[in-house]
């Protein structure tokens, strides 16, 4: 990590790297598309993620297209986009549901199928809209449906067991209690902050010590995106992390890490895949309790507060949601149980 960056600028930096060698993996028009994401501001991670997609998409016509199929992927060129129909998209689209490459099977269900032809609908128009080529089969491609399914959340006595484990500890094995006695004030203070404010791992993990500031109950979160936004919490969050501010100033961090909020055990900021390992750690030891991941802990956070506030808006606003429709989704569930409870406030007669 380099000391004069941020957090957040080294992972832009690490993001954009790996985006340069999956470039050479893509046809050399392909350039153009990428800077023009660069231009509208688009995350490093989204693009690289683009470029993932479309990588499936040159290596599948490369296999199957006899146009195309004795030339090297980079010399593919932009007229192919105008050889192909909407239903040579269908077929790559079925194809994606299982194929092997490399040896491997990999599949992709319905959100990884409209994942990427939303790629490859971005793709084509940027092209068409520049008048690079002339047709768009892209768009005449319908969307997948996508079945929603049950969103698991945690009850407010879960919560409860939840928190009491990682304060006790007595449930986890003689080798896990040794390090328990050394994590358990930080472990405690992620999971109460992600409970209680409904933060997402990645911007968790991010938080630095400056981001923290008690006087108003707030923390500085990176969204998604670049915004900067001050999501605040409750008196629960901010005793918890008291109690880890005060342990982490006798910490002496790995240099590079020095501004972190919440660090490893190697005195390192701590990563999502080490958050995401601890939740299910201490998720593993509370009798039934549902497979909990730090999204779910995010879904527990916005239910209870949309059955406090009964605002959508509000719920898509502190969760950071672009769109409430996307909320409204999530929460149909609770929107329902609402509209019935309506039902109990109207009489038409006196009784």
């Amino acid at each position: 990590m380099e000391k004069n960056k941020t957090y957040h600028e080294n992972i832009d930096t690490k993001y954009n790297l790996k985006l340069r060698e999956l470039m050479k993996k893509l046809p050399s028009f392909c350039s153009s598309f990428f800077i023009s994401m660069e231009a509208n501001g688009t995350a490093a991670r989204t693009k690289v993620a683009y470029a993932y997609d479309l990588i499936t998409f040159f290596e599948y016509l490369h296999e199957n297209n006899p146009m195309v199929k004795k030339m090297d992927i980079r010399e593919i060129p932009i007229t192919i986009l105008d050889q192909l129909r909407p239903t040579d998209i269908e077929e790559y689209l079925f194809h994606l549901r299982v194929y092997s490459k490399d040896g491997v099977a990999h599949t992709n269900d319905e959100r990884g199928i409209k994942r990427k032809l939303a790629a490859l609908r971005s793709f084509y128009n940027y092209y068409f809209k520049n008048e690079m080529i002339d047709t768009n089969p892209a768009v005449k491609v319908d969307m997948p449906k996508i079945h929603d399914k049950t969103i698991v959340r945690l009850d407010v006595d879960e919560v409860a067991m939840l928190l009491d484990e990682v304060e006790s500890g007595e449930n986890l094995s003689k080798r896990q209690q040794t390090y328990h006695q050394r994590t358990k004030t930080r472990d405690l203070a992620i999971l109460t902050l992600m409970l209680g404010t409904g933060i997402r791992v990645s911007e968790c993990v991010g938080l630095d010590i400056d981001d923290v500031d008690l006087k108003n109950n707030g923390i500085k979160v990176h969204r998604k995106g670049g915004a900067e936004v001050i999501v605040y919490f409750g008196e629960e969050v901010r005793d918890a992390l008291c109690d880890y501010l005060d342990e982490r100033k006798g910490i002496t961090p790995v240099s590079g890490h020095e501004n972190a909020l919440f660090l490893s055990l190697q005195n390192k900021r701590i990563g999502v895949r080490a958050v995401e390992n601890l939740v299910k750690k201490y998720s593993k030891l509370v009798t039934n309790l549902k497979n909990i991941t730090p999204h779910k802990l995010r879904s527990t956070y916005g239910t209870n507060l949309y059955r406090e506030t009964g605002d959508i808006y509000l719920v898509a606003d502190v969760l950071g949601h672009k769109d409430v429709n996307t909320t409204r989704k999530h929460y149909a569930q609770i929107e329902d149980d609402r509209r019935r409870m309506a039902a109990k406030y109207v009489h038409l007669r006196e009784e």
